[in-house]
């Protein structure tokens, strides 16, 4: 009997619970369904190191309070236990106690002496204690983490000026500065390979004991060890059922990886990695994205495992096989383009299950590997989500947003008409072509821009894929309808950047993540550089402040010139430039403008972050124990969903 499906979950603070379907995966070989269960398990077995990263007391806080959650059998029918409640949700929701965007830590509702209750009322034998420490020493180390402001207040900072590792509460560093750990790896850098360096710091907490700087690698027998090992034992199970062996040697060079935690070894399994696009079946699980690394390198614990969209590739393909004319006609100074762009590739996924830094909010769009050299001499592939768009579509129809925040019925008729087409196109273009164009110059460190290279390089995919989307060669290509739809793009785009995703930032903040920075940085730049000519309007009508575009083509002339400029910055490592890029256009938020955005919103009782519940995979086996098939299931709850990883996937002591 099929399973009645509904895209909403919950929603609660400023949080909205969706579901995925996992569409064509009945339709899959049972090898590759089995593939799938055994990535997916591989994909769940990391969780607990994410929450490690984020922050070195979050695994004990999370545990503490889902002991408490599980096991008080006091009143919950009251409000305090309703703010426990949501305090906990958001602390899975964020993996850890730090806001997943804001990065800001977020205090809870209820009182310490609430929370001392619920300790009391629980047997002092099932609470997480660390080591020999007793009740009352667990209570004094995490309390002041929980309840005070002042600890530990930002997961990532990003404050010009300050010592961005001593002030930022991610576990990747302990003991060390700034300026010690920059030093660090400047020496690594200096002794190692100029044509294929690796990425330094990738894989390990920098920690300084008795006065020595050294590495704790995450690898088998180091730090993470055991969670490792469990993803191993699902590797090697996946190994067995693998498609080709390309894909083989893809699992085996990242099992070879975890158990040496050789960044040379990673780079060889990034490329296979990226040339093995043949497979139906794909998957991403390891150390990747940078973001939550005030220096921008040591990387978070992510993976997703999907499958290939045969009937929507069709689109990627299209954009990846004229990857060389795009290089060539970019508005970049040609010193910077690639004069052979290799081995780009590009498809449609479905997402079957995601883990670490990709769940519960996750990335609509993928493009690896980030290494520099590795995307300059071989190449990238890029994935396109395309049943989690869906998903975000399907929920968001209907709910008001667009009739509050657009300008009038013009704009709002473009947004309908044209705007899922257009996202769509923008995700690919910024994914499969954006992040692999241009080059660094000879010399040039990657990462030179230090802390704001990933709003640098996140603005730079952006522009490209705005600037291209009112290219006639999408027409020509047959991906756009006609010539007005871009428009539609260019207008969400710009509402966005200059207004509705300051839903997303507390009053009296300003903006620190890298994708908002990114965004407002080319929203305000463009509005500023246009002023004369009143390309884009911040107009006042009834009171209330819309975006208005007057002029569709100049603002793809200023998106061709900041594209121009960021990727000079880029491409010769200018990180005075970067910082007063950055600085000057993405920081600051406009507290007047903010208050109102915000006061708009909340009359329209939506949450502005969404994220997932997984589909549940259970394996069907015959008399012999022999699998026969592999079911998916979409009806787990939020929370059933969490405690229930909580209990099967505690890998991280």
């Amino acid at each position: 009997m099929e399973e009645t499906f509904s895209y909403t979950v919950e929603q609660f603070a400023d949080l909205q619970i969706l579901r995925y379907r996992v569409p064509g995966f009945e339709q899959l070989s049972l090898r590759q369904k089995m593939l799938v269960y055994y990535l997916s398990e591989a994909a769940l077995e990391g969780r607990d190191i994410l929450f490690d990263q984020n922050g070195k007391y979050n695994l004990q806080i999370r545990r503490l309070l889902e002991t408490l959650y599980v096991h008080f059998n006091g009143n919950r029918d009251t409000e305090e236990f309703r703010l426990f409640e949501i305090y906990l949700k958001r602390v899975w929701f964020s993996n850890g106690i730090h806001h997943h965007y804001a990065c800001d830590k977020f205090v809870p509702g209820f009182s310490p002496g609430y929370l001392s209750m619920l300790i009391d009322a629980v047997s002092p034998s099932v609470l997480p204690l660390a080591g020999e420490e007793d009740v009352q020493a667990m209570c004094n180390k995490l309390f002041p983490v929980i309840f005070s402001p002042d600890v530990m207040p930002k997961r990532v900072n990003q404050t010009d000026g300050e010592d961005l590792v001593q002030t930022s509460a991610a576990n990747y560093y302990e003991g060390v500065t700034q300026s010690e750990a920059e030093t660090f790896y400047a020496r690594q850098k200096a002794l190692g390979s100029t044509d294929e360096p690796v990425m330094y710091g990738m894989n390990s907490k920098l920690v300084k004991e008795q006065g020595q700087i050294t590495e704790q690698v995450w690898k088998v027998g180091g730090m993470y060890s055991e969670a490792i090992e469990r993803i191993i034992d699902w590797l090697e199970k996946a190994e067995t059922v693998a498609e080709n062996e390309k894909q083989i040697q893809v699992i085996r060079l990242l099992i070879e990886f975890y158990r040496t935690g050789s960044l040379h070894t990673f780079d060889e399994y990034s490329i296979a990695w990226l040339k093995d696009t043949s497979s139906r079946v794909d998957f991403v699980n390891g150390f990747i994205e940078s973001y939550g690394d005030p220096l921008g390198m040591k990387a978070s614990w992510e993976s997703i495992v999907d499958f290939k969209d045969l009937e929507a590739t069709r689109r990627t393909e299209l954009i990846s096989g004229e990857a060389q004319w795009f290089e060539d006609h970019s508005p970049v100074d040609v010193r910077f383009k690639k004069k052979s762009v290799k081995g780009v590739s590009a498809k449609v996924v479905t997402a079957a299950i995601l883990g670490g830094d990709l769940y519960p909010s996750t990335a609509i769009g993928i493009n690896l590997p980030n290494s520099n050299w590795i995307r300059s001499v071989h190449g990238s592939k890029s994935v396109t989500i395309g049943n989690l768009t869906e998903a975000y579509n399907r929920a968001a129809r209907g709910n008001g947003f667009r009739e509050e925040f657009v300008y009038g019925d013009t704009e709002l008729a473009l947004l309908d008409k044209y705007a899922d087409i257009t996202d769509d196109l923008h995700t690919d273009l910024h994914e499969c072509l954006g992040h692999g164009s241009g080059k660094l110059l000879p010399g040039v460190d990657a990462d030179a821009l230090k802390a704001y290279g990933s709003t640098v390089e996140e603005a730079r995919a952006d522009l490209f894929g705005l600037y291209y989307l009112a290219d006639s060669k999408l027409l020509e290509l047959g991906l756009l309808p006609d010539a007005e739809a871009y428009k539609a793009a260019y207008y969400s785009y710009m509402m966005n950047g200059l207004m509705t995703q300051l839903v997303r930032i507390e009053p009296g903040h300003t903006v620190e993540e890298a994708h908002m920075r990114n965004r407002q940085l080319i929203a305000r730049w463009v509005l500023e550089q246009g002023k004369t000519d009143k390309v884009v309007e911040m107009v006042v009508r009834e009171g209330k402040t819309y975006v208005r575009i007057n002029d569709y083509l100049h603002l793809r002339t200023l998106f061709g010139r900041l594209l121009a400029e960021v990727q000079r910055i880029k491409s010769e490592g200018d990180y005075e430039a970067a910082r007063l890029l950055v600085e000057t256009y993405g920081v600051q938020v406009d507290p007047i403008l903010h208050a109102e955005v915000l006061r708009r919103y909340k009359r329209l009782h939506l949450a502005p972050y969404k994220g997932f519940v997984n589909p549940v995979y259970t394996l069907q086996t015959d008399a012999e124990g022999k699998v026969t098939d592999v079911l998916v299931s979409y009806t787990e709850g939020y929370a059933e969903q969490m405690l229930r990883y909580a209990r099967e996937y505690a890998n991280v002591k």
